[in-house]
């Protein structure tokens, strides 16, 4: 028995009916992913933004502007020495930036190197205090935090973790070294005068570790 023509049509039309709902659908389904893509150009902030954290990028970035902050804030040695012994709390709160393990101070003096152990010298600063001992780190090794520390706006919020954190802080240590340090015979420096300018956590009050922002051997 043959089909009419109109019962031929309807699953004909129902099934051209059911693609154009799937064409539509699929249509607005692209629409919202090109609604909720961003495009991201290579070279741009955003692109950089989305790039691996690099430590030594960031700490060559940031050590000119460290370097500023701490040469403007900078104490003379034996003015902040004699201040700190009047009154440890209130030198800290008048010349110190606080920090996650002290207060990171700012300083500056002109001393004759004396024995080194491990690229760390003592320097006798006329008029300093006998009961401070202060030190200045050359290297190889640079330790510590002080110079991330230094300006007060570098802040743990700003880092994924706290590797990067960390990494943050011997970044810029190896940034001052290539810039500061590279170029002076650390090894070699005992009975030389040291113009210096740096910054120490002041956590004994009778012992600076100080790392440079500047020397200058005279």
């Amino acid at each position: 028995m043959s089909q009419s023509p109109d019962t031929a049509a309807a699953p004909r039309t129902a099934s051209h009916r059911g693609r154009w709902i799937l064409a539509g659908a699929a249509v607005v389904v692209l629409a919202a992913i090109a609604l909720d893509t961003k495009v991201v150009h290579v070279g741009s902030e955003a692109d950089t933004r989305q790039q691996a954290f690099s430590p030594d990028s960031y700490g060559t970035a940031e050590f000119p502007r460290i370097k500023e902050v701490v040469t403007a804030k900078a104490v003379d040695a034996v003015t902040l020495a004699q201040a700190v012994q009047a009154d440890k709390a209130a030198a800290s709160k008048e010349y110190g930036t606080p920090a996650t393990t002290g207060v990171v101070m700012m300083v500056k003096f002109t001393g004759v190197a004396a024995e080194g152990k491990s690229g760390v010298y003592d320097i006798q600063v006329p008029g300093m205090p006998e009961d401070i001992r202060l030190r200045l780190q050359t290297g190889p090794a640079i330790n510590g935090t002080d110079l991330r520390d230094a300006p007060g706006d570098i802040e743990f919020g700003a880092f994924k973790n706290q590797i990067e954190y960390q990494d943050a802080g011997s970044a810029i240590n190896r940034a001052m070294k290539a810039a500061v340090l590279d170029g002076i015979d650390t090894a070699n420096l005992t009975g030389k005068t040291l113009e210096v300018t740096g910054a120490f956590t002041l956590i004994n009050a009778k012992m600076w570790r100080v790392t440079p922002v500047s020397v200058t051997v005279q």
